[in-house]
């Protein structure tokens, strides 16, 4: 383990006072026409055609954007050892057309009429997000970037559960915008981290018994250190954690599940193929708290504990899951 640390600051990044360059604001502008006019074009066509649509896009990505294919096949050799370069190609490629077809339903949200139902919750979910949140404690609600996440935001929402989610801002102060609306429809409420007040509106949402989602599966440019994720180290956001253990919140780990847990050979290898954005539910686990330690070490042990839950969710539903990411990567390379 490692303590932590945080990311030097970007001078063209405007979340940390910085400033676009000239070339920056034409590219950045170029890239909000594309995805405004898109959305524009898209969002009121039928559910079915946005799913092949993003399907298709995904498809597009797989083929186009060389880099992040290129860190997709390397996370997933690293954590599939057992697949052989063709099973890997063909994972990754599933990956992309998978990930096109949740950003079509994201789309299919915003729509009026037309888009995609709740998610079910479980038994266990409605239990733990009504009983912890009844103590009067909240909840911080640890969540991933796995499978059609802004329908569970929706979803919980919808069954009653007093949602706050915490996020960071684009770069571009216009999609944070876009962003936002699509929540807001949708009755979802955000915090975004990097505003004047922030910190107190989180404290505010647990101590009045609300559920505060924290997405834990990505790396951020917040105070982190290593924690074991899905079987190797990587630097891991600690705010949860923290503030779970100040408070007394409960610690809840909450993502979209399948229905039915597939099958697998053995812990660490992916489910058969299967189409992983049908039969979803709303799973909950709540994480022991009450035995760690105040400190570091209780920071440590209860991150680690969170990783574990997320990696095991993430393993039953891994097309669904943003590979490309730099999950692994260090400012000094991979």
């Amino acid at each position: 383990m490692q303590r932590p640390r945080e990311t030097a600051l970007d001078a063209s990044d405007l979340r940390e006072g910085g400033a676009w360059t000239h070339l920056q604001r034409a590219k950045n502008q170029a890239l909000w026409s594309i995805a405004a006019l898109s959305l524009e074009s898209t969002r009121r066509l039928p559910m079915p055609l946005l799913l092949r649509l993003g399907r298709a896009l995904g498809a597009a990505a797989h083929l186009v954007a060389v880099r992040a294919r290129h860190i997709a096949l390397s996370n997933v050799a690293m954590v599939f050892p057992e697949l052989d370069d063709r099973q890997r190609r063909a994972f990754v490629r599933r990956n992309f057309e998978t990930l096109g077809e949740l950003l079509g339903e994201t789309i299919a949200l915003m729509k009026p009429r037309g888009g995609p139902p709740p998610l079910p919750l479980s038994d266990e979910a409605r239990r733990l997000l009504g009983e912890t949140g009844g103590e009067r404690q909240g909840i911080v609600f640890a969540s991933a970037h796995l499978g059609p996440w802004e329908r569970v935001a929706a979803s919980l929402v919808s069954a009653g559960v007093p949602l706050v989610t915490v996020a960071r801002e684009s770069y571009d102060p216009r999609f944070s915008r876009m962003y936002e609306a699509l929540r807001s429809a949708q009755g979802v409420r955000v915090v975004w981290r990097g505003t004047p007040g922030a910190a107190l509106r989180i404290v505010r949402t647990l101590r009045s018994g609300g559920v505060l989602g924290v997405p834990m599966d990505l790396r951020a440019r917040v105070p982190s250190l290593d924690a074991p994720f899905l079987g190797r180290p990587a630097p891991t956001a600690t705010g949860a954690a923290r503030l779970a253990l100040r408070t007394g919140a409960a610690v809840v780990v909450g993502t979209a599940a399948p229905a039915r847990p597939p099958l697998r050979k053995n812990a660490t290898s992916p489910p058969p193929d299967r189409t992983e954005t049908a039969d979803l539910v709303i799973t909950a686990t709540r994480i022991p708290t009450k035995d760690l330690p105040p400190g570091l070490s209780g920071v440590i042990e209860l991150t680690s504990r969170i990783n574990r839950e997320l990696s095991h969710r993430i393993l039953a539903l891994p097309h669904s899951w943003p590979w490309m990411h730099e999950r692994w990567r260090t400012e000094t390379g991979v």
